[in-house]
């Protein structure tokens, strides 16, 4: 009988190839566990640290949106003790663009509206009314501002655009019994006149539709 230890024995050989082959699958399977385990820990801290920044970063934006809310919007004009009612008929106000009075009935849709054209006054101060942001240039204006102002506009709810040619100034920006000049659309105040005014603390009547008046 032949020996199984001996190396010319066809099943020992055979079974040595066995447990070799064996042994290189375990020792491939660790390798991937290992590989794995480690892919894992990298994708958690990753996902980990992501989390942490992008936390971080949206508290960053609250403190600055507080900061933007509680602070004066440098060179803003105010008004009180704005009348509020429903007119058929034109309305001379004391200051262009107007910022609140007596208005027509029918707001001028600012759900994020841009108009080329001027607006009914009546109509856009009842928007006002309803806590959007009106923001208005004339001819002065360069076309990269309105653009830019006009992206802004198209993106933010409760807020609308127009000319608004015999305005003092190119660009301006209002809001009820609020109103302010900017230098530019990448002027500071016109990020925190928006977070302070849409829907702000000034508005009459706020949660008030933005859609289902005028829309031209």
């Amino acid at each position: 009988m032949a020996s199984a230890k001996n190396p010319n024995n066809p099943a020992a050989a055979r079974r040595a190839k066995l447990e070799e082959a064996r042994r290189k699958e375990r020792a491939r399977e660790r390798r991937g566990r290992i590989i794995t385990i480690g892919a894992s820990v990298a994708v958690v801290a990753a996902l980990v640290a992501g989390g942490g920044y992008l936390m971080a970063q949206a508290d960053e934006k609250e403190k600055k949106d507080q900061q933007a809310k509680t602070s004066p919007v440098t060179g803003e004009r105010s008004w009180d003790k704005l009348t509020q009612e429903h007119v058929a008929t034109k309305v001379d106000y004391p200051m262009n663009p107007p910022v609140g009075g007596d208005h027509n009935q029918v707001w001028m849709n600012c759900n994020a509206d841009v108009y080329t054209h001027e607006l009914p006054k009546e109509n856009a101060v009842h928007s006002l009314e309803h806590g959007a942001v009106w923001v208005t240039y004339n001819d002065k204006a360069s076309d990269a501002d309105v653009e830019a102002l006009a992206k802004k506009v198209k993106a933010t709810p409760y807020s609308l655009m127009s000319p608004v040619k015999d305005q003092k100034d190119p660009l301006m920006l209002s809001a009820w019994g609020k109103q302010v000049t900017v230098e530019s659309a990448s002027d500071d105040r016109v990020a925190q006149f928006f977070t302070k005014y849409v829907q702000g603390p000034q508005t009459p009547e706020p949660g008030a539709a933005c859609t289902g008046g005028l829309d031209k």
